[in-house]
């Protein structure tokens, strides 16, 4: 139950930040987010789920575990915090989504989720909203136009209940990357999206 911490100078607050369901805390896009957000002021706590740290030592991918499984161990890992500073929890994809649910049981600050799956792609009938009614705590959602599990257009249209607010990223697919011909890149998205989760987690400390 590691945690490996990207620490500010000066935080203001903490956000225990959980993977994906394909690629664990050392990928890409966790490592850079957590470093963007670390020089926002936020304090970013990093884990692997049991089963990323099943297939790393196997040598081979290995499915999520069920969502139950997926929120206990998120809770444990939650309980080694130290509440010095205000406690923010979130992730990508998948990590956001069950960030989200642990919110509607556990008391946080806020939920900072990064290409959220609305649904599985193509399958737009299969919505992974429902609990958003029941959520203790603000959801800040910080979603790519053309993310196939969730694109403009279509989340534009949701009738979402409950304490969610939607950042749109320019051109950005499911990990807020642009194409080229946008005319954006991948470390302006990168860079625009830390600073939007950054600004919600202040304005919701300072409220």
């Amino acid at each position: 139950m590691a945690i490996e911490w990207f620490k500010s100078d000066a935080p203001v607050a903490q956000l225990l930040f959980a993977h994906g369901a394909g690629a664990g805390k050392d990928s890409e896009f966790m490592q850079q987010m957590a470093q963007l957000l670390m020089v926002q002021g936020i304090n970013v706590g990093l884990f692997n789920f049991e089963y990323m740290d099943k297939a790393l030592l196997l040598g081979r991918n290995q499915p999520p575990q069920r969502a139950d499984k997926l929120i206990a161990y998120f809770k444990q890992i939650y309980a080694k915090l130290d509440n010095n500073l205000p406690i923010f929890i979130g992730g990508k994809s998948m990590g956001g989504r069950m960030a989200s649910l642990l919110a509607c049981e556990q008391t946080v600050k806020g939920v900072i989720a990064f290409g959220y799956p609305f649904h599985p792609p193509k399958k737009k009938d299969t919505l992974r909203t429902a609990h958003f009614s029941e959520l203790l705590a603000p959801l800040f959602i910080v979603q790519g136009e053309r993310d196939i599990f969730g694109e403009r257009a279509f989340v534009s249209e949701l009738p979402l209940l409950g304490p969610v607010t939607i950042a749109w990223i320019d051109d950005g697919d499911h990990s807020l990357v642009p194409r080229k011909r946008s005319g954006f890149t991948q470390a302006q998205n990168w860079q625009h999206s830390a600073k939007l989760a950054a600004d919600f987690m202040k304005k919701v400390t300072h409220d």
